[in-house]
């Protein structure tokens, strides 16, 4: 038996460019290779006889579901998105698209972020979602103003230390 959770509230609606085409080029990617693949290798499986017992058309069966699940997602969700581009009106504040480097109060250590779309977040990257505690805290505040983020951990204090925007 799973856990149960509450459904999450709709998540922000922009993007930035270059995660839009990375959304399209998933698209196209799975509709246009992907699924084909998976169709010609479920067809095969299926002329082998006895689906029940059938392990390789199973695989195929769940896969092309995962496949078909993925590509609603992202046509339903390409229509709805936003893509922000070029420079806020005041780049001396944090808003969506900044790279903004941070300093705990507490210890001292600096981190950049960049603040981007729920689509698009990349923990390696240093992406983190606008919808996140840290970058709803962190929105419209400039360098050396301080601020408190609601993190899983405990409320900790951060100063904005530099904010930049690429092109």
């Amino acid at each position: 038996m799973g856990r149960w959770r509450p459904p999450q509230g709709p998540s922000t609606a922009l993007v930035t460019r270059e995660g839009f085409e990375r959304l399209k080029a998933e698209l196209d990617e799975l509709w246009r290779v992907r699924r084909p693949e998976v169709v010609k290798a479920l067809a095969a499986a299926a002329a082998e006889g006895d689906r029940s017992e059938n392990a390789e058309y199973t695989y195929r069966k769940k896969q092309l579901g995962e496949i078909d699940r993925r590509v609603r997602y992202l046509a339903k969700r390409i229509e709805v998105l936003k893509v922000v581009e070029g420079r806020p009106s005041d780049p001396e504040a944090v808003f969506f698209g900044a790279w903004v480097t941070l300093e705990r109060e507490d210890d001292g250590t600096q981190a950049t972020y960049r603040i981007v779309g729920p689509d698009e977040i990349d923990a390696a990257r240093g992406w983190i979602s606008i919808d996140s505690p840290l970058a709803r805290a962190a929105l419209k505040k400039r360098v050396d103003e301080e601020f408190e983020a609601p993190l899983p951990a405990g409320p900790t204090r951060f100063i904005v230390v530099a904010v930049r925007y690429e092109a």
